[in-house]
This record gives structure tokens, C-alpha cells and sequence, in this order.
């Protein structure tokens, strides 16, 4: 019985774990840390950032919201007025032998009807192609601005 128990619990942190990680898209430049570090920031320029650890190579944004408008709920498609994605980046920049890797990832949850005595509240779900499309086009400028050739 307490294996059974002890099998799901890993199976579920398994699971959890690559749902956290998926959409990640990495980036490899040659050129200094320095730069690859400059160019991560600028990716995000737009939003504040919470995280910020050059050492460890980590960037992540605050939550920034996304007003969806017309988006509806249940089984009747009611309205939900206050429709709203909210949305966070995290990135990190690793120094590895002659290049430098810049992983990054959207955060993005959905404000949606849940039920119970919680009738709505953030759920997640995939992040914005949009988004991910206009971070990587940022990221790739700001490198080869430096004089950064990607592989």
C-alpha cells in the first residue's frame, strides 16, 4: 500500500516537473557571458524584473497582465467580463566551454471559472507562441548586435 502511495507521489513530481519546462527554448551564442547576460536583460526590457542573479545566471520577471477579451466559460459559454491571462518569463544565461547557453520560458497562466467556493482564479496554461516568437527575436537582435554568432 505504501509503495503504491509512494509510486504516484513520484510519478506526480515527475509529471509536475516537465509541465513546468515545457515550451523552454534555449538559444547558443558564441560570444562572452558578458554579452549573452546584456542580451538576456534586453529580451525583457519591458517588464520589471523580480529575480535578478548574474552569478547564477537567473532573470525572472514579475507577473505582467494580459487582458483577453470575449472569452467565455461553461457549458452555456457565458461572457467572462474580466477575461485575463497573466504572464511571467524566466531566463537563464550558462556559461559553457566556447559558447553560451540562454534558456528561456513563459509563465503563463489563465484567470478562469474553477467552481467550488473558489468560483475563479488563475489556472495554468501554454505559453503564448507570440510571446515566446518576440522574446527569441529580442534575444537573437541583441546578439548579433554584440557580434554573437547562434548555432
Amino acid at each position: 500500500m505504501y509503495i503504491t502511495q509512494f509510486g504516484l507521489l513520484i510519478m506526480a513530481v515527475i509529471l509536475s516537473a516537465c509541465a513546468s519546462t515545457s515550451g523552454m527554448q534555449q538559444r547558443f551564442a558564441v560570444c562572452s557571458y558578458e554579452y549573452a547576460w546584456e542580451a538576456a536583460l534586453a529580451a525583457v526590457k519591458d517588464r520589471s524584473v523580480t529575480t535578478l542573479n548574474k552569478d547564477a545566471g537567473i532573470i525572472e520577471t514579475g507577473w505582467l497582465e494580459v487582458p483577453m477579451p470575449g472569452r467565455t466559460f461553461g457549458a452555456l459559454q457565458r461572457d467572462l467580463s474580466d477575461g485575463k491571462d497573466r504572464s511571467r518569463i524566466s531566463l537563464t544565461v550558462k556559461r559553457l566551454d566556447d559558447v553560451t547557453k540562454i534558456s528561456f520560458v513563459e509563465v503563463r497562466q489563465r484567470w478562469t471559472f474553477r467552481g467550488g467556493s473558489r468560483l475563479f482564479g488563475w489556472a495554468s496554461t501554454d505559453p503564448s507562441e507570440d510571446v515566446m516568437r518576440d522574446i527569441q527575436r529580442r534575444l537573437d537582435s541583441k546578439l548579433q548586435e554584440h557580434g554573437c554568432s547562434l548555432t
